[in-house]
């Protein structure tokens, strides 16, 4: 196998299983005893490794020799820069990690592609200039996509499933590179949204989803990570989720009387938090800016900044790539075999398609920034195995 890899070497999936591990070019050098030149080497196509090199590479980085093959479908040449929320807050290193799990994940479902038939996707295009933060651009390309994919009037229903209606990829990170919070790219095969699986608040996910669902419609060929950015889809999710025109009137004006309870009941039927309704609330002019930063400082008080009450408890889960293995499954195409065509480690291809990985316990949830830090675990990392449960059947 690695003499068959060595004549169809493909130096970008080297990178990928680098990035997937966590690993420096001169971290993996020094595994192998190599030089970091010959790594780079190696990953540029400047030069090809032998097939002992490709044995030991693929030891080092816990793959088979095959993963290193080329595919008919280059997911680090077709992806576009990811968009993640904050990046101070995590290290270059940690991004890319995460940026190779989205094209892994990429690759696996091209794979399935091969016998399942995915929606085509269709998620529109509607740029919004950074040269403009005070317009409504946000809101108006809110509005379209509402009436593009025939949203009904009121609250949005199960949004990860509209996005995988649409043609989405939705998945979960793995906890252990829960570091970098949700974030969404486009491969230019199909459009990619990751989820935290550390937060667990199905409140707090939506506004996540709708947030991603902004930078894939109007930030194409923006420079993420920049306050513009982020505040233009911050508000499109605000507008998506909560149309000025339908929730205007019902937000109370003042913070007394009943206004507590009012907004209790808004967060059940809309599906988002109370502090994304307060911030709505001054946003449409309900709220006097005293009366909202009053309103967020008995949210601090009470302990709502991270854990507010809410009556549902269980987030929105991805289905496509779940069903998609149960479906192939009971044609007699097995996860083995599925794998196998893959060339990914079982470990990664689970979690991949799993509905939602296994969560740690919930005190090591996010900080109240949502910024975690941490160092970065690989994603290869045999000793972190997932139990493999992909669920119960959802009927798309």
């Amino acid at each position: 196998m690695a003499a068959e890899v060595a004549a169809l070497f493909d130096g970008a999936r080297l990178t990928l299983a680098r990035r997937l591990a966590g690993l420096r070019k001169s971290d993996l050098a020094a595994r192998m005893d190599k030089s970091p030149t010959a790594v780079a080497a190696w990953e540029s196509g400047a030069k090809r490794p032998t097939a002992a090199t490709v044995a030991q590479l693929a030891l080092s980085l816990s793959v088979e020799p095959g993963f290193f093959a080329v595919r008919p479908d280059d997911v680090a040449s077709v992806s576009t820069t990811p968009h993640f929320r904050s990046l101070r807050s995590t290290s270059q290193l940690a991004r890319d990690q995460a940026f190779a799990y989205g094209q892994l994940a990429v690759d696996i479902a091209t794979s399935l592609e091969r016998h399942v038939e995915f929606p085509e996707p269709a998620v529109p295009s509607f740029p919004v200039s950074v040269d403009d933060p005070d317009g409504d651009g946000p809101e108006r390309v809110a509005r379209l996509v509402r009436e593009r994919w025939e949203m009904s009037t009121g609250p949005a229903g199960h949004l990860v499933r509209l996005l995988e209606h649409q043609g989405v990829l939705v998945v979960f990170s793995p906890p252990q590179a829960a570091t970098v919070d949700a974030y969404s790219f486009d491969s230019r095969l199909r459009p990619v949204v990751i989820l935290n699986p550390i937060k667990r608040d199905y409140y707090r996910q939506r506004f996540d989803v709708a947030h991603e669902l902004g930078h894939l419609v109007m930030h194409s060929d923006a420079e993420p990570g920049g306050r513009i950015v982020e505040d233009q889809a911050h508000r499109f999710a605000a507008e998506l989720l909560m149309p000025a025109d339908q929730i205007r009137h019902l937000l109370p004006a003042t913070m007394g009387g009943s206004a507590w309870r009012t907004f209790g009941r808004l967060k059940e039927q809309w599906g988002v938090s109370i502090q994304a309704l307060l911030y709505r609330a001054r946003w449409l002019g309900r709220l006097s800016d005293v009366s909202y930063r009053n309103a967020m400082t008995t949210i601090s008080a009470r302990g709502w900044r991270r854990d507010e009450p809410g009556l549902v408890s269980a987030i929105e889960q991805p289905s496509l790539l779940p069903r998609a293995v149960q479906l192939l499954d009971q044609e007699g195409i097995d996860e083995g075999a599925l794998v196998a065509q893959c060339r990914v480690p079982v470990d990664l291809f689970r979690m991949v398609t799993a509905r939602s990985p296994d969560l740690p316990p919930v005190d090591a949830a996010l900080p109240e920034d949502d910024s975690p830090r941490g160092r970065v675990v690989s994603l290869l990392d045999r000793s972190r195995r997932p139990n493999g449960n992909r669920g119960e059947s959802v009927g798309r």
